[in-house]
């Protein structure tokens, strides 16, 4: 396969903001990157700062407890949660428009399955506000709780599958360096193989993505610094 060259000498086109088939590369990689750099810091803030310090597994009188100690920082994370799962469509939009001269229909089904799991991380984080509202039965609440986990690894499988497909396209555009399309995918099977765990085995905690994150954060980098100087139009 020939690698893919971005041409800055191609004809204008006009940019409309809410389009995103109309970004040029350089919109679509800055676009990527600024939305995953604040999805990082929100989704770790809403994992690491909220959730795990309020939800004890096992334990629905501790959990109650804290919660209702707690409340805005259980929806502040709530909050963070529904933010991410808007900027991963976003996300979807601008890797689709930026790798579509690799190829359209892996970039599409990237971006559609990227989709599909915002749409699923929405319902895992809609459990937590179900979960809330039964604090007044710790006992019925906590399966509830617990429930965005499980259903959030789960769903991640597709994230997975999404970050697969796009570290194939990097790996063959010819302008995003070989070893971050590796990465990608490196970072895809990790996912995939929570998924499964949590499907598959009792009481699994999610841990393989958390070892083979490094893709993700080396692609914010060239986004920002290295899609800046990819063309304008």
């Amino acid at each position: 396969m020939t690698p893919t060259v971005l041409d800055s000498a191609q004809p204008d086109v006009s940019q409309h903001p809410l389009n995103f088939t109309t970004w040029s590369p350089r919109t679509a990689a800055i676009v990527a990157g600024i939305s995953l750099a604040v999805m990082a810091v929100l989704g770790g803030f809403g994992n690491f700062g909220a959730f795990v310090p309020l939800i004890t597994p096992g334990d629905a009188v501790q959990t109650a407890h804290d919660i209702s100690g707690a409340p805005y920082l259980l929806f502040a994370g709530i909050i963070s949660f529904f933010i991410v799962a808007i900027l991963d469509v976003v996300v979807a939009g601008a890797l689709y428009t930026l790798f579509k001269p690799v190829s359209r229909r892996i970039s599409a089904a990237a971006a559609w399955t990227r989709t599909v799991y915002a749409v699923l991380l929405v319902i895992a984080t809609s459990q937590l506000v179900i979960g809330f509202s039964l604090l007044g039965d710790p006992e019925a609440a906590l399966p509830v709780l617990e429930s965005f986990n499980k259903i959030w690894v789960i769903s991640l499988g597709l994230f997975g599958i999404s970050l697969l497909l796009v570290g194939y396209l990097a790996f063959r555009s010819g302008f995003v360096p070989k070893v971050f399309g590796i990465l990608l995918a490196i970072a895809g099977i990790g996912y995939l193989a929570d998924a499964g765990g949590m499907i598959f085995i009792p009481d699994f905690s999610a841990l393989f993505a958390q070892l083979m994150f490094v893709g993700e954060v080396a692609i914010i980098f060239w986004l920002l610094i290295k899609g800046r100087r990819l063309p304008a139009n």
